[in-house]
């Protein structure tokens, strides 16, 4: 564990706003082609538009900052194209919670061999913003908050099953098929218990590897993060019967359309007093409707390129860092980015 600051901000009777890390997109490109987005059906990796990419991911930057949210951009690597996606980051404890930056900790992920390089930029960031930053036992892969996020009281850890990834004969044209597994090791669930003890954690087995994190699958979103957006074939039907037992009418159900646009990959926003949910262009105006019902608005967000290339929408271009109060000094990375 690192702490680089060693005082806490003064409480006093200063607002909070909602922290996120994002990564400059500058370099953004298909470098591991690690799941099933990322390649086309002959296996060869996919081209990124990288003006359009700049173009989108500046247009999310922007609505997120007309809200209010505090953006820590992390700067780019041409050798880590996958900096735009700090959702796999890690996680934050307490990410809800109005506390000090100093009560709370940062723990970072242990990433897939092609993106384990981003550690140390993600490292970098968040201590300069004065986060406490942790460690998890390097033995087990674990992707951070797109496969373990709180939903009301409780916490979801989703997995799958992990495989080395690789091209297979089948029949058909063309006579191979990649696979790819998920991301997350089973094993490393009795550690992430033992941080967020009491609070009750749910196992979440995935099922589809067009869904390999639990954050394209579910999304918990509104006050107290109790409503739960919800893909069920692409979870198994123990999981789903144990996520309608434990939420009942806070589960939203999202349809094959809505699912193939990734629209689980939602970030949820409650500021003011007021609750949004950022979701992907193209999701259907039935399922927007569904979230106005329960009190919250959608904003929609264009950012095709980073699912149709990167296999990453909303969500996974966010690492939520909780709220923060207004005046603390979050260092040098806030705000910045490319300008294209």
């Amino acid at each position: 564990m690192s702490w680089r600051r060693g005082t806490e901000p003064d409480t006093g009777s200063r607002g909070w706003r909602r922290a996120i890390l994002m990564g400059d997109p500058r370099h953004f490109s298909v470098k591991g082609g690690a799941n099933p987005h990322t390649r086309t059906r002959w296996g060869t990796r996919r081209r990124v538009n990288r003006k359009l990419a700049i173009q989108q991911w500046h247009g999310l930057k922007d609505r997120l900052r007309e809200l209010g949210v505090r953006v820590l951009v992390v700067p780019p690597d041409p050798r880590q194209p996958g900096l735009v996606y700090p959702a796999n980051a890690g996680f934050q404890t307490d990410v809800d919670a109005e506390k000090p930056l100093s009560k709370k900790i940062f723990y970072l992920a242990n990433l897939l061999p092609t993106r384990a390089g981003e550690k140390p930029h993600y490292r970098k960031v968040l201590e300069d913003a004065g986060l406490r930053c942790a460690d998890l036992d390097e033995r087990y892969r674990f992707e951070g908050e797109a496969d373990f996020f709180p939903v009301a009281d409780h916490y979801l850890f989703t997995h799958g099953q992990l495989e080395t990834q690789r091209f297979v004969p089948t029949w058909g044209v063309p006579p191979w098929k990649r696979v790819y597994g998920f991301r997350s090791d089973q094993r490393i669930e009795p550690l992430l218990r033992a941080i967020v003890d009491p609070k009750p954690i749910l196992e979440i087995e995935l099922l589809l590897e067009a869904h390999y994190h639990g954050d394209t699958a579910l999304c918990a979103f509104g006050p107290d993060r109790k409503l739960l957006l919800t893909y069920q074939a692409g979870l198994t039907p123990h999981a789903w019967d144990l996520l309608r037992q434990t939420f009942g009418d806070g589960v939203v159900e999202i349809d094959e359309e809505d699912a193939q646009r990734y629209a689980a990959n939602s970030f949820t926003l409650t500021q003011a007093g007021e609750s949004y949910l950022f979701m992907p262009g193209g999701v259907s105006e039935r399922l927007q409707e569904k979230v106005r019902e329960r009190g919250v608005t959608p904003v929609v967000v264009d950012v095709s390129e980073f699912l149709k290339k990167g296999g990453g929408s909303v969500k996974c271009m966010i690492g939520d860092l909780g709220p923060v109060e207004d005046g603390v000094d979050l260092g040098s990375f806030e705000d910045s980015g490319t300008s294209g």
